[in-house]
């Protein structure tokens, strides 16, 4: 690859806080008042102009499982008190039932997340990239970020990287494993999506052919037509798509497909483009040219073939790509398949999580939609190997590919989130390491604040 020389340069400091948490969407905005709470001066970092990420910007509205206690059930309460979310419902899957948490408003819900942080005392910088850790031998001592203003740098005690793909971790020199990390191919990882929705959608008529059909094997159907805003939710439609594509020859890569409902629109998830490096600018930009055409056929399709949508049309396309797997930065615990199946107790556990298990197969195979029982987060996969002073969660925590297909979710990803600030703030609190930070201090600050830590206690 041709290069150019970049010349050294001083920059300017800019704040220097007790944490920063990187990345202010699912995840980030539950750690960092987790720890602004515990009176830590945090600055929060989100590179677009809202938070929320994937849930709010991504249109992803649905947690995928319940959430049980917190902050996370905290700011689903004040969702619903809003009138921006609705209550849990029982989805029916090929395993059984698995209760879920109902979508949200996305746009209600980015002012909740905001005024929530701004509530705790979290100075946030939106519109802002980070470019790089700044460490001092094994430890980060803050981040280079970018912004209208230029290159500057923010310093902090303790670094919470919630950036979904483990970017900070990576640049300092944390190990980690890309995907399925299967036969040496880095890319095996699950497909990219974008999230739409449709108005005008009869959702009544919707609801009474989801009823009938044996086209949808996984839905929730309310039983009242007035819960219908917020609680509809179908997955299946594979006969239906394999019909029309023979009819019409168009390609529908995707034959499973999720419709749900939130503050009075229908959200599709349907579309899929597989094998995309999305640290490749090219290929992630090809992602979402392939997704916009999706967007426009399956559209037609549900408009076509699925009762309810006769007058339906697209309202609103995400503007950001739903990534569901990149980095596993490797910490001193990795979660493994067996361990979110609920075969293990771990004394560290910061949460128990009832997440279905959602793994989107890397090759294309349809959609493995589980509710299990639950399971239980370790602290140890989130603390990264080789790093001092720094705390991973979310969707980049230390799991393997099978277990990420759980600890992806909103509820899991909440659950690290709020872990880590409330670790990073008790380790500051006693003048020692996120790595050494009691445990047991740790779990007795989430006790005090409603969250369940063991599989048991869900039962």
């Amino acid at each position: 690859m041709r290069t150019i020389h970049e010349p050294a340069r001083e920059i300017p400091v800019l704040l220097d806080v007790d944490i920063v948490v990187v990345g202010g969407g699912t995840t980030g905005p539950i750690a960092a008042v987790a720890a602004a709470r515990r009176n830590k001066k945090v600055v929060l970092i989100e590179r677009f102009g809202s938070l929320g990420g994937n849930l709010t910007l991504g249109l992803n509205t649905k947690p995928s499982g319940a959430l049980v206690g917190g902050i996370p059930l905290e700011l689903w309460t004040l969702a619903r008190a809003s009138g921006a979310a609705g209550l849990d419902y029982f989805a029916g899957t090929k395993t059984g039932k698995v209760k879920i948490a109902s979508p949200c408003d996305p746009e209600i819900m980015k002012m909740l997340l905001t005024r929530m942080c701004a509530d705790a005392g979290v100075e946030i910088l939106f519109e802002t990239v980070v470019s790089r850790p700044v460490l001092e031998g094994d430890a980060v001592t803050g981040v280079v970020v970018e912004n209208k203003a230029g290159r500057s740098f923010i310093g902090a005690k303790v670094v919470i990287d919630c950036s979904a793909d483990g970017d900070v971790a990576a640049g300092a020199g944390a190990p980690f494993v890309m995907g399925s990390g299967e036969d040496g191919d880095a890319m095996k990882m699950q497909p990219v999506g974008m999230y739409f929705t449709m108005s005008d959608v009869d959702v009544v008529a919707l609801a009474r052919w989801a009823r009938q059909t044996d086209d949808i094997p996984a839905q929730a159907i309310p039983e009242n037509d007035a819960d219908l805003d917020y609680g509809l939710w179908l997955t299946g439609f594979n006969n239906t798509i394999r019909a029309y594509r023979a009819e019409t020859d168009i390609d529908l890569p995707r034959e499973n497909i999720t419709l749900k409902t939130a503050n009075g629109l229908m959200y599709v998830n349907a579309t899929r483009v597989l094998g995309v490096n999305v640290f490749s600018p090219t290929e992630f930009s090809a992602a979402v040219v392939e997704c916009y055409r999706q967007i426009v056929e399956y559209a037609r399709f549900l408009v076509a073939k699925v009762p309810g949508f006769e007058k339906a049309k697209i309202a609103q396309i995400a503007p950001v790509l739903g990534v569901r797997e990149t980095r596993h930065v490797v910490g001193d615990y990795t979660l493994t398949e067996s361990d979110v199946r609920g075969d293990k107790s771990f004394p560290d556990s910061i949460a128990a999580d009832v997440s279905a298990f959602d793994v989107h197969d890397v090759k294309g195979a349809d959609v493995d939609f589980q509710g299990l029982r639950p399971y239980e987060l370790p602290y140890g996969c989130m603390v990264p190997r080789g790093v001092e002073q720094l705390l991973v969660a979310g969707r980049c925590i230390s799991a393997d590919h099978a277990a990420h297909g759980r600890s992806r979710n909103v509820p899991a990803c909440m659950a690290t989130g709020q872990a880590a600030g409330i670790a990073a703030a008790i380790a500051l609190e006693g003048n020692t390491t996120v790595r050494a930070v009691p445990i047991e201090r740790v779990q007795t600050a989430l006790r005090d604040i409603g969250m369940p830590l063991h599989a048991d206690e869900l039962r």
